[in-house]
């Protein structure tokens, strides 16, 4: 019985800019249960700034942000907010300063990560790379439907396929 094993490894020459785009699809539902949106967010930071006029708030220094088995942290993590409704409603969160995503042994990092509340979609971009398991793959960008944990990596794709061929 053979097994496809598939292992991937960092792709340091993803920032050389080299011709081509590739797209890989993966599933990165981050643990294999559905992401659920009304348990509590928890933040703890360095620090926090405030600005009512943008309505913004920014955490800064080793943040850590968690929602249930979901982690995010980073540099820093800028909290914008929405007014249509009347009420302060979270709109979107960007984390910026090496971000790593984390749900059981699942792992997502790059530069710079962006969640768009409303429609539940996490882009990461910047040197990306994505570990479930034994599984790597790496890109400069990654956009995963939290919901449904389908996801798709770009912008030249690197992993290393094992094909279960004799050691």
């Amino acid at each position: 019985m053979r097994k496809l094993l598939i292992c991937g490894f960092l792709g340091l020459c993803l920032a050389a800019g080299l011709p081509g785009t590739t797209l890989a699809q993966v599933e990165v539902g981050f643990g294999g249960v559905a992401y659920d949106p009304d348990q509590p967010v928890e933040v703890t930071a360095d620090g926090l700034t405030l600005d009512q006029t943008t309505g913004e708030a920014v955490f800064s220094g080793n943040v850590l942000v968690v929602q249930g088995d979901l982690r995010m942290a980073a540099g820093q993590v800028r909290i914008l907010y929405s007014d249509q409704t009347g009420r302060n409603e979270v709109r979107e969160v960007v984390a910026t300063g090496g971000v790593l995503v984390t749900r059981g042994a699942d792992a997502a990092e790059g530069s710079e990560a962006r969640y768009d509340v409303e429609t539940a979609m996490l882009t990461m971009r910047g040197n990306v790379l994505v570990t479930q398991g034994t599984t790597a793959v790496a890109g400069d960008r990654m956009v995963v439907n939290m919901r449904t944990g389908n996801g798709s990596v770009d912008g030249r794709v690197r992993t290393v396929l094992d094909t279960g061929g004799s050691e």
